[in-house]
């Protein structure tokens, strides 16, 4: 593991330097080991449990495969299929089976540990792996950033270059760099000193760092609009124009515990990430702070469309402007621009999305930022009660009538049976009864066709 990383490398349970081991990085403080994975240091906060969490979201990857494949044997057992139909059920379930095979290798590095899960430790460091952030989520990213994606790559680092200006880029973290095409890109344009892509998802990061070392990936596509029949699975070659330039790194780890020493970075890009992460964006400004020398640079890229349920929290971009300066930045520059996003060659599914660029210096130091909890004592303790929120309340009321009305499907009853038993149990009135019954049911046939591949 070169030097150059290491002093930059912080523990993200107690925020104390790391020693290099032969292993990976070690805490002497917390007495935890951080192993390397694929060459790629894997500093979540509870290193074993996160490990085990992705090996399961590789084996669901793996198995949603399999279950695809076994779909498109049991639709072909039809006798009125069309020709043409069967030709493209053949290939499509032979490129399934192809693709989960490539999978499986390509994560291979996965494997190599032999860490165990610790669950108690990992509730009690109160961090957890989003569940709505599987190990393919952003499958797609990795053929728009190395196979065909060059107008929205080349807008992108044009946005995030041209933010920079004419300040020395110096040292350099992208912080939730997914892919690394925009790493990549800002690396090589305007050579930093060094850079660091941090990112949680280990595909996403072993496919960059191959690629990034000139190797060429085969991955197949899936469009989520093919073109033509051909289209359904579409095997491309991921790769560089070429090698990345010397100084360049990987981390695996949560962007809610950055796992760096304090004022380590001269430029901090945030690529795509701000609005979809499950923390306050003031929170959030002042961790970014943290990480950055005083005149250091925040360049934000992407769109703005905050993911929260709490009305609050979902802030425009005057508020935006307003909390970096609490925040103690100045001299912002904001910049807005359509660029084409994900417009694959192979998918009739294309848009142009707005995106904002803003850059904003920091002057002064910010409130610490508490350090990040996903989940709340009464979750991880067990001993105080659980709270009756109202959102509970409703899903207890919505599953009780759910599970009754399951209850009542026996292969027997008909749908007005059962919407007259759920009057009978003064549950709905005569006049909403089957209305409700009949979208409930649809729901339910309808969720049971349904499938998605990724």
């Amino acid at each position: 593991m070169p030097d150059s990383l290491t002093p930059l490398l912080a523990c993200p349970r107690c925020d104390k330097a790391l020693d290099l081991v032969p292993t990976g990085h070690r805490c002497a403080g917390c007495q935890v080991d951080f192993p390397s994975i694929g060459g790629i240091p894997w500093l979540f906060a509870d290193p074993g449990t996160a490990l085990g969490e992705w090996r399961g979201r590789l084996n669901f990857a793996i198995q949603k495969l399999d279950h695809d494949a076994a779909e498109i044997t049991s639709a072909l057992k039809a006798k009125d299929i069309h020709k043409l139909t069967r030709t493209r059920l053949l290939r499509l379930r032979s490129v399934t089976r192809d693709d989960a095979s490539r999978l499986r290798n390509l994560l291979e590095p996965l494997e190599i540990s032999s860490l165990e899960s610790n669950y108690a430790t990992y509730l009690a460091l109160r961090t957890r792996l989003p569940s709505d952030q599987g190990l393919t989520t952003y499958y797609a990213n990795v053929h728009r950033d190395w196979a065909w994606g060059m107008e929205e790559n080349e807008a992108s680092a044009t946005s995030v270059v041209d933010a920079l200006g004419h300040a020395r880029a110096g040292k350099t973290l992208v912080l939730g760099a997914g892919a690394g095409r925009l790493a990549y890109d800002f690396h090589m344009r305007a050579h930093p000193d060094l850079t660091v892509a941090m990112d949680f998802n280990p595909l996403l990061t072993l496919v960059a760092k191959r690629v990034m070392q000139g190797d060429s990936i085969e991955l197949y596509e899936f469009p989520i609009a093919p073109e033509r029949m051909e289209d359904e699975g579409v095997l491309r070659t991921l790769k560089a124009e070429a090698p990345v330039r010397d100084g360049f790194f990987f981390v695996l780890a949560d962007a809610l515990r950055p796992p760096f020493i304090t004022q380590s970075f001269d430029t901090v890009v945030t690529p795509w990430l701000i609005d979809i992460l499950p923390e306050d964006f003031v929170v959030l400004a002042r961790r970014i702070n943290r990480l950055l020398q005083l005149g250091g640079r925040w360049i934000n890229f992407g769109s703005l469309t905050f993911n929260t349920a709490n009305p609050a929290l979902r802030y425009t971009v005057n508020e935006c402007m307003a909390i970096l300066e609490e925040c103690g930045f100045e001299n912002t520059r904001l910049v807005e621009a359509t660029i084409p996003y994900m417009c694959s060659p192979a998918s009739r599914h294309c848009r142009r999305e707005s995106v904002l660029t803003w850059t904003a210096e920091k002057k002064k130091k910010a409130e610490r930022p508490p350090r990040h909890e996903a989940l709340p004592d009464w979750l991880v303790k067990g001993e105080e009660p659980v709270p009756a929120l109202s959102s509970f309340q409703a899903q207890a009321l919505s599953t009780r009538v759910y599970a009754f009305i399951m209850s009542l499907i026996d292969g027997k009853r008909s749908l007005t049976d059962i919407a007259n038993l759920m009057v009978e149990q003064r549950l709905m009135n005569e006049n909403e009864a089957e209305p409700a019954i009949r979208s409930f049911l649809i729901r339910m046939y309808e969720d049971s066709q349904r499938s998605s591949r990724y």
